[in-house]
């Protein structure tokens, strides 16, 4: 059965950091494509970031600069920095494999950014 746990959320002050890590399990994740998304109040979901196999990484215009998608192949695992955040980045966060026609997506984690 295949899993993805996400955590790393909680609440933090404008300009802060928090790293967001997610986990899979039940598959074989070497080649996925792993991405994070976000919802915030009221909001569609949204793309944030992605890191392909080969590494190569790509991020929505409003995070670019300060946030950082990584991964770990052996542990199945991907993460996301956040530096310097904003009220806006406030959102419930997914983790998302993708390998060939298959998505899985995590249960997602809440982060918000608050004085």
């Amino acid at each position: 059965q295949v899993q993805l746990v996400e955590s790393g959320g909680g609440l933090v002050q404008p300009g802060g950091s928090l790293r967001l890590s997610c986990a899979a399990s039940g598959s074989d994740f070497s080649f996925a494509l792993r991405r994070w998304y976000r919802q915030g109040p009221g909001k569609q979901r949204e793309f944030v970031a992605v890191i392909t196999n080969g590494g190569g990484t790509n991020y929505a215009g409003s995070v670019k600069g300060r946030f950082t998608i990584s991964r770990d192949n052996v542990k199945n695992s991907v993460f996301l920095q956040m530096n310097s955040l904003k009220p806006e980045d406030t959102a419930v966060y997914y983790c998302n494999f993708k390998v060939g026609r298959d998505d899985y997506w995590g249960q997602g984690t809440q982060v918000t950014v608050s004085s």
